[in-house]
């Protein structure tokens, strides 16, 4: 059975966007994000805990997260989770660390870097939609005209009727 890496997350960035290339010329972007978790202790006492994540985001999803991204942005991240592991060069002792690579970022609020108007947008591959602002409402869009003649036919909502039981029969729905 193959095993299965997906992460889904939800939060705030800690910080500024850091962009680097390789020499390859590819694109990394790594950012920070912290995901609030609120609850009710058993004695009725609220609480709060925050677990602070790295990503790395890579190509032109990087290029995008790097320029509609600030501290404090809100967004969704879709990745899996990689082990990074190394050896200290001051103490000599093997390190780890888990990250997640970004497989898509998703921009949640509206602010952008560069103040250009806002909306979301989403950092891809895939065929996913550029990160660039919408545009403002009704931009582009041709004007409705009234409809000519008639007015379609108003179809009657279909009624589905659950077959008749009896009491205590256990219904096949699996939850």
């Amino acid at each position: 059975m193959n095993g299965l890496n997906r992460v889904l997350l939800i939060g705030n960035l800690t910080r500024d966007p850091v962009s680097r290339a390789t020499t390859g010329g590819m694109s990394i972007c790594e950012i920070g994000l912290a995901i609030n978790r609120r609850y009710r202790t058993a004695s009725g006492e609220d609480r709060e805990e925050t677990c602070f994540v790295d990503i790395d985001v890579f190509g032109k999803q990087a290029e995008q997260c790097s320029r509609y991204l600030r501290k404090g942005s809100l967004a969704f991240v879709e990745g899996r989770l990689r082990l990074d592991q190394w050896d200290d060069r001051a103490t000599g002792q093997k390190r780890s660390r888990l990250k997640v690579m970004a497989e898509r970022v998703q921009f949640l609020d509206s602010r952008s870097r560069d103040d250009s108007g806002g909306g979301r947008a989403e950092a891809g591959s895939g065929g996913m939609a550029a990160a660039r602002p919408l545009p403002p409402a009704g931009a582009g869009r041709p004007a409705r005209q009234a409809p000519s003649g008639p007015p379609p036919a108003q179809a009657e909502p279909e009624v589905f009727e659950h077959p008749e039981s009896d009491e205590g029969a256990v219904d096949d729905i699996p939850f």
